[in-house]
């Protein structure tokens, strides 16, 4: 039975950027949210690495612009060692290039320094309770390819297919995890997107379109 404590903890965050004056800003947004914490600070990449590995947060909140070790390694080093936290990339940066590195080095959300207050906070609230957090360029290629795509299924990656057909088997998010050597958070990462390309609203409908026109459809 789960702890009633656990249930009601706030959100342990760590944020990241080398701005003092953001850094505080942050923090002083933060401070009126009873389900939101902020444990540490950190103004490069280092003494990030170093805050995620000793306090073990919840979230982190990331400027990919930071001396010593940048944004983009600490997410590589991160989902490399498989370090179960999420992450919220929030730059000044709104350029497609940021936006797809955030993208594919699995982070969980992506915000602007400029965006209102309160829209930074629903992002990183939004991140903690587990869903994805991006603009929609970050995926106008995969709609694109999606849409163009004779079957939902053809919109899909070798290795996102590979995670759906193990879905199709029943298999858990723990199991899939074990089965293709990733952590929990990569699975859950790959199944967001996987049914958002397909219009699945869960595993048992992403599941049955993989049965129906996956590799191998019925006769």
């Amino acid at each position: 039975m789960a702890d009633p404590r656990e249930a009601s903890r706030p959100t342990r965050i760590v944020l990241a950027d080398d701005h003092q004056l953001v850094l505080e800003g942050l923090r002083g947004l933060l401070q009126s949210e009873p389900d939101l914490e902020v444990v540490a600070t950190a103004t490069d990449g280092e003494r990030l690495m170093d805050a995620i590995r000793r306090l073990k947060p919840d979230l982190v909140v990331l400027d990919l612009q930071m001396p010593y070790k940048d944004g983009r390694s600490c997410l590589e080093e991160i989902r490399r060692d498989r370090i179960e936290v999420k992450i919220l990339v929030l730059t000044a940066f709104g350029d497609g290039e940021s936006l797809q590195l955030a993208w594919e080095h699995e982070a969980d959300g992506f915000a602007l320094k400029t965006d209102p207050p309160r829209q930074t906070v629903a992002a990183i609230r939004n991140v903690a309770h587990g869903d994805l957090v991006f603009p929609s360029a970050a995926r106008k290629s995969e709609r694109s390819s999606a849409a163009a795509a004779a079957e939902p299924i053809d919109s899909l990656s070798q290795r996102e297919k590979e995670f759906l057909a193990l879905v199709a088997e029943g298999l858990t998010n723990t199991r899939i995890a074990k089965r293709l050597s990733v952590t929990e958070h990569t699975v859950k990462f790959h199944l967001q997107n996987i049914f958002w390309k397909l219009g699945a609203a869960n595993r048992t409908e992403a599941a049955g379109i993989f049965l129906r026109r996956g590799p191998h459809p019925p006769k």
